[in-house]
């Protein structure tokens, strides 16, 4: 306000003094033998009737030929003459007044050449005292303003507690340091979605369970999840609790909830739990009981046989008696033989041993085959564990169906691959199922839960490996799967 007060006395000033310098009278006057009898009066005329503080005109030497103090005239100006070089002057001065605002104008005769300057003020005191008449007006408006603002305050302050459930800042950041802290600290993995299916919270169990990157909050679900019924259950397409899922060659127990605040639907959470190394556990309690049920069966044949050859040593039938043994013997013994001679990794062997004592008791023959080689270390046991363990249990399910069922295993090895068929004499795979059967959770196995994984888990690892898994539907039935050797991946 202060600033324009002066830029609008400043503005009168320079008004006044230009009116004055273009009076004709004034002009001429300077003409004359006695200039300032003939100009004061008109300057002051002016001055009074402008309501300046003073309207002083001097010659090209800086004397006054008007003033309000007539004592002043004739004697040199007190300040600068500036207009005198032919440019308008506007400032604050310290005159014999006062301190002034005034405006000073270059007066020129009637050949245009500068004969003097008219300078025209108003005491500062004045101008504060017209600041001084719209402080009122300005005190007014800065209580209305202060007054909205503080209850435009009190109501922003209200909602953001009602927002905040009246928790204080210092709280709200310790509700967020511990969240952060539990999300990331449990075991479990946490991913949720608003209304729109994109993600706003992902801690790190749930990035590595799901290969997902920093990225992934505000993406849509259907983005950075691959189609299937993992992302059917994330997306709420398929409503499930403790759904089991792939991803990738991981077994997941998913459950999703929706989340709803103040009864209205904001979202929804899912947790994520790593069930790979159990359901690996149950497979192999499920071989050991398996295994357990067999050696019980066998025991029990073992002492009929053993019966039987007691019967016949009391007979005197002696040649009777060693044959039945050693063609007891012989059955097992080759199989162990041949797989312990061909298979030179452990845990394959371990495995084929096992599937075979299961198959025995579902009366089912696993034989290997007469090409079947594998030296030790060619391809990832993790692997060969996975992909076999599921083709032979398979095969054994189709197969211990039929009379006289039997499953083949064959495996063979290169420089670059390894290449591992399993075939049956189960009733083989519908043509129409051939694409399906890859499939999660597409199971022909009916009133049995969590089927559908194992051929799913198969096709993943030999895809992750860079390799690759085919079914033929015609019987027998074989499956073939092709891993890259340890040797080619090193490579």
């Amino acid at each position: 306000m202060s600033q324009r007060v002066d830029e609008e006395y400043e503005q009168r000033s320079l008004a006044i003094a230009q009116a004055v310098a273009a009076t004709p009278d004034i002009v001429e006057a300077f003409d004359t033998p006695d200039p300032a009898r003939l100009i004061q009066p008109i300057a002051e005329a002016i001055r009074q009737g402008s309501g300046a503080s003073f309207v002083v005109v001097a010659n090209r030497d800086g004397i006054r030929y008007s003033h309000p103090n007539p004592e002043l005239i004739g004697k040199r100006v007190s300040t600068d003459p500036q207009a005198l070089s032919g440019e308008p002057f506007v400032g604050i001065e310290q005159g014999t007044l006062g301190r002034s605002v005034r405006a000073k104008v270059p007066i020129l005769g009637s050949g245009g050449q500068v004969v003097g300057q008219v300078s025209v003020g108003f005491l500062v005191a004045k101008v504060e005292a017209t600041l001084a008449q719209s402080l009122p007006l300005l005190a007014a408006n800065l209580l209305i303003a202060l007054g909205l603002g503080i209850i435009g305050s009190l109501v922003l302050a209200r909602r953001l507690k009602q927002q905040t459930l009246g928790l204080e800042p210092s709280e709200i950041a310790a509700l967020v340091e511990q969240r952060e802290a539990v999300l990331h600290g449990i075991r479990e993995g946490v991913l949720a979605t608003d209304t729109a299916g994109r993600i706003t919270l992902a801690n790190d169990e749930a990035r590595r369970l799901l290969a997902l990157g920093t990225d992934c909050v505000g993406r849509r679900v259907d983005q950075v999840i691959p189609a299937g019924p993992l992302r059917d259950v994330l997306t709420g397409a398929r409503p499930a609790a403790d759904e089991v899922a792939v991803a990738g060659d991981r077994v997941l127990v998913v459950n999703r909830t929706p989340v709803s605040v103040r009864g209205n639907a904001v979202g929804a959470v899912a947790t994520l739990r790593d069930r790979t190394e159990l359901e690996g556990a149950l497979r192999a309690l499920h071989t050991e009981r398996s295994l357990a049920h067999a050696l019980r069966t066998q025991a029990h044949e073992f002492y009929n046989k053993l019966h039987t050859v007691s019967g016949l040593i009391e007979l005197g039938r002696i040649e009777e008696a060693v044959g039945l043994i050693s063609r007891t013997a012989l059955v097992h013994q080759e199989l162990v033989d041949r797989i312990r001679e061909r298979i030179g990794d452990p845990t394959l062997a371990a495995l084929l041993l096992a599937k075979a004592s299961v198959a025995s008791e579902r009366g089912v023959e696993l034989r290997l085959a007469g090409d079947a080689r594998l030296s030790a270390d060619a391809a990832d046991p993790h692997d060969l564990v996975t992909v076999v363990g599921n083709l032979v249990d398979n095969a054994i399910d189709a197969a211990s169906g039929t009379p006289g069922g039997w499953v083949e295993f064959a495996v063979a090895e290169s420089a670059e691959v390894v290449t591992i068929r399993v075939r049956d004499s189960g009733p083989g795979v519908s043509p129409a199922n051939l694409e399906a059967i890859w499939r999660e959770g597409f199971t022909t196995k009916r009133g049995v839960a969590h089927h559908g994984l194992g051929l799913a888990l198969v096709q993943r690892v030999a895809e992750r490996r860079g390799g690759s898994v085919r079914a033929s539907g015609a019987r027998p039935t074989e499956f073939t799967a092709v891993l890259p050797s340890v040797v080619a991946a090193i490579r």
